[in-house]
């Protein structure tokens, strides 16, 4: 499967969980708003930082929305080589594994 299919399908799953528990999503889609909108980081800082924690924590869905938010907000493939080596360095071997996931989502959404 794709990475834009495995994002497309995630989003239709969320989809799903917003109408089963509405309140529950909107107060996640409102914090979520307000850490991007405010602070002296920039959005594309902040989704480093989030791309960091979905390696370590390893959530190969959350990998792929921050790559593909990472790629909206102006930032570089190098740029990305760079965040994923410190991951790896603070994740240890399953790092090396999702960051090799975060790298092939990039480059086959860069490809479209």
């Amino acid at each position: 499967m794709s990475y834009k299919q495995k994002i497309d399908d995630m989003r239709s799953e969320l989809r799903v969980m917003n109408k089963q528990i509405p309140d529950a999503m909107k107060g996640f889609a409102t914090l979520s708003k307000a850490v991007k909108d405010n602070g002296p980081l920039s959005v594309k800082e902040k989704e480093f930082i989030a791309l960091g924690m979905a390696l370590a924590l390893r959530c190969e869905p959350c990998i792929n929305f921050h790559v593909e938010a990472l790629m909206k907000a102006g930032a570089t493939r190098e740029e990305l080589g760079d965040v994923l080596a410190m991951a790896i360095q603070m994740a240890g071997g399953p790092g090396v594994m999702y960051a090799g996931h975060a790298l092939a989502c990039w480059d086959e959404l860069a490809a479209e």
